[in-house]
């Protein structure tokens, strides 16, 4: 009995330190705390060149601009790691635990009503009950949520505009209503220019594996240029290096996501639209240690500056100045209110 309880404590005490967090690259004096931190990764983890890379900038961002902060992060396995991590961070009694990515938000949930002095924030937050209701998050605990399709349709009609062929593509990660945003907002902004262009949508899979998967990826692009597709968006986590190397091998251009994702194919990158993820995570940080943190649902659209797409130097001999003016009045418009973008897609032929 003893030497199997000596056991499954050596195996206990592993699974801990597999899970204990990685310090963030610039972190405080112990002295100097005031605020403690910790960001969990999502499916993909650091260095996805996306989704949460975008997340960390915000974490380092924070670190440096906000006094007294000390962060940390975890990159979690599958399934009932993310659980874990969030529980030894809120054992470990952090001010504030950041989840990347709408996965977390049924543990978010219920650790946000477990520990109710402990503040949560979720990114892409989506909890819905077993009606399809959507559930309020706690009140120590904020979502924070994006306008995706906003971003998508400028890129959308970005990409209407420039295709000879009038066909574009789009590849998306997962299967599920957040990519859904992108590919409505994009199949919008095509619509929206050129009523006659045609869009090819794809997908990777039905499981978190979906956003990791730079073959498929490579597969589903390498279809729509064989198409007649001239540009393909995707917004598919790292899934997406593999459309960037399809347009690379076939000479054609993609749209990167969350990132300015151009070093990934230089000179086949016809811009990226961007998530400011690492606006989001530093505002939450910033809030909580000016003692303005607030709990409930915060968006972030083009009037928030939440999401944009990429214009400089780099990509301005790809986009024509009469292009650029076209798609600068449609953000006014949607800021505006004159148009409104759709989250759904319609049915395509």
């Amino acid at each position: 009995m003893r030497r199997a309880l000596v056991g499954l404590a050596i195996l206990l005490g592993l699974n801990l330190v597999l899970l204990v967090p990685r310090a963030s690259r610039v972190k405080l004096a112990t002295s100097d705390v005031r605020l403690r931190v910790g960001l969990i990764f999502d499916v993909g983890g650091r260095g996805d060149k996306s989704f949460n890379d975008a997340a960390y900038l915000g974490l380092e961002r924070a670190v440096r601009e906000v006094p007294g902060v000390l962060a940390e992060y975890i990159e979690p396995g599958e399934g009932s790691d993310r659980e874990s991590a969030i529980r030894i961070l809120a054992a470990r009694k952090f001010d504030l635990v950041i989840g990347v990515g709408f996965i977390f938000s049924d543990d978010l949930y219920a650790l946000a009503l477990e520990y109710p002095d402990i503040r949560f924030a979720c990114i892409d937050y989506a909890k819905f009950d077993a009606s399809g209701h959507f559930v309020v998050p706690p009140a120590n605990m904020v979502a924070l949520k994006f306008r995706e399709q906003e971003g998508a349709f400028l890129v959308g009609a970005l990409a209407a505009l420039l295709s000879p062929s009038k066909i574009v593509g789009f590849v998306g990660g997962m299967d599920i209503p957040l990519i859904r945003k992108f590919d409505a907002g994009y199949a919008a902004g095509i619509a929206h220019v050129c009523a006659d262009c045609k869009v090819l949508s794809a997908y990777a899979g039905i499981t978190g594996d979906a956003f990791k998967n730079p073959q498929k990826g490579k597969e589903l692009a390498l279809e729509q240029f064989s198409a007649g597709a001239h540009i393909v968006f995707h917004a598919s986590g790292s899934t997406g290096l593999g459309v960037f190397e399809a347009a690379r091998q076939r000479g054609q251009l993609a749209i990167g996501v969350d990132v300015d994702q151009y070093q990934e194919a230089p000179g086949f990158v016809l811009t990226s639209m961007t998530k400011q993820m690492d606006v989001s995570v530093f505002e939450t940080v910033r809030d909580l240690a000016s003692g303005k943190f607030q709990a409930g649902m915060r968006e972030f659209g083009l009037r928030e500056a939440g999401v944009d797409y990429i214009y400089d130097a780099r990509n301005r001999s790809l986009i024509p100045d009469a292009v650029r003016a076209q798609v600068e009045s449609l953000r006014a418009d949607i800021i505006a209110g004159r148009v409104v973008v759709p989250t759904e897609t319609r049915k395509r032929p």
